[in-house]
């Protein structure tokens, strides 16, 4: 008798189907939802995800405007990065962050759980965040995904 062996399977790029998701931000939590949706692009939540291959699926965020944050968070959350120069330090807080671009507040969560490769930079242009409940991605008929 002769013994077969279990191959592990392997996702190849021509093989893959990319769906669309809708998911409304409309009171959830910042970290929970870009967790979320970080998994989503990744392809974590399909039993074909493999580690070497973008196998993960388009997301479209509404509402970003009314994410939520808990305990203190919404006044003492500050936005920092370098521009280059001395003194260069900017700052910009949680509140007027989402006064100016809340769709921002939502995509740099969300781009700071995923990988920090040429793969994770192609997983994060399959996120379109948008600040009120219009998209204009109705004719890839994304569907609607809770949390």
């Amino acid at each position: 008798m002769k013994a077969t062996r279990d191959k592990t399977f392997q996702a190849k790029a021509g093989e893959i189907e990319h769906k669309w998701h809708l998911l409304d931000a409309d009171g959830k939590i910042l970290g929970r939802l870009a967790a979320r949706v970080a998994t989503i692009l990744q392809g974590k939540h399909k039993p074909t995800y493999t580690a070497h291959i973008d196998t993960g699926d388009f997301v479209v965020v509404i509402n970003a405007e009314k994410v939520a944050l808990s305990g203190k968070k919404r006044s003492q959350k500050v936005y920092r990065h370098y521009t280059g120069h001395v003194g260069g330090l900017r700052e910009i807080p949680f509140e007027v962050m989402m006064k100016r671009h809340p769709e921002r507040v939502v995509e740099n969560a969300v781009r700071r759980m995923l990988p920090k490769t040429r793969l994770g930079r192609k997983m994060y242009k399959k996120l379109k965040v948008y600040a009120g409940p219009a998209h204009p991605h109705a004719s890839q008929k994304p569907a609607p995904l809770e949390l």
